[in-house]
């Protein structure tokens, strides 16, 4: 099948359409349909495959979105190189509602999810050392600075079931991890296209201070009226940078990501 676009989007809560689409494709996989249509469309020159992460009505709560569908329709597709924009909650006060984080580790505290494509009878195992693509992340950081936007060139993203928001004590222990923000999608959307090998971008938006600050009782615990709100306002900002980051990838992949699966597998 010829490819039909070289950078996948999946839009997160608030995020349901990226650009005036060239069309719209349905992708079936073995792990059933994604969460919706793939619109496809060309940006800065490139040709990119959308999909609304959470479907067009937002009718998958995170324990339940398609994540391996919604990855290897992409795949079909021909994409090499995933953007995951999301909204997260801030950790820290310094990481303030509105700033992008550009994240390069994840900590996974979900459960139950299905989290590979490799269920056997080949065992294989993909290291997950860096999980986010280094090539991708520096061209976005390239990108925000072009256009003057306030972001994080690094940051730990702490994947938590959902749907529920943390209780305050379990707010406080992932800060006191040294742990950046939190989100409920990252996992395992991430590492299920490192098993297909394509480069992965992690952009998160910060809407909120998780369960508040400690010692800061002006600071009130999120709710996801103001997680919506606060993405809306920001939007905008999030869109151009995306627009700007897959200007400035380089066609020539010089990660590792296309051999995530060199040494992954044992061979009795």
């Amino acid at each position: 099948m010829k490819p039909r676009a070289e950078f996948g989007v999946f839009g997160g809560s608030g995020f349901y359409k990226l650009a005036e689409g060239t069309g719209t494709v349905v992708v079936t996989t073995r792990y059933g349909k994604p969460s919706g249509k793939v619109t496809l469309a060309n940006i800065e020159g490139r040709k990119v495959a959308f999909i609304p992460r959470h479907g067009v009505h937002h009718e998958f709560p995170p324990h339940e979105v398609p994540y391996r569908a919604n990855v290897l329709s992409f795949k079909k597709l021909g994409v090499i190189r995933v953007i995951g924009p999301n909204a997260v909650g801030s950790l820290k006060g310094e990481v303030a509602p509105g700033d992008l984080v550009l994240c390069d580790q994840f900590v996974n505290f979900t459960s139950g999810r299905k989290d590979t494509f490799y269920d056997g009878p080949e065992t294989t195992h993909v290291s997950t050392a860096s999980p986010y693509c280094p090539q991708m992340r520096r061209a976005a950081a390239e990108a925000a600075d072009a256009l003057g936007l306030k972001y994080h060139r690094s940051g730990t993203v702490v994947v938590i079931q959902g749907p529920r928001f943390s209780t305050k004590a379990e707010s406080k222990f992932f800060s006191r991890q040294g742990w950046d923000v939190i989100n409920m999608t990252q996992y395992p959307e991430a590492v299920l296209a490192r098993e297909l090998e394509m480069c992965y971008l992690n952009i998160s938006l910060v809407t909120d201070y998780d369960a508040g600050l400690e010692g800061d009782p002006s600071v009130k615990p999120v709710s996801h009226e103001e997680v919506i709100s606060v993405f809306n306002r920001n939007l905008e900002n999030l869109t151009r940078l995306i627009g700007e980051t897959v200007k400035r990838v380089p066609e020539e992949r010089t990660c590792d990501c296309g051999s995530a699966l060199q040494h992954a597998r044992l061979i009795a």
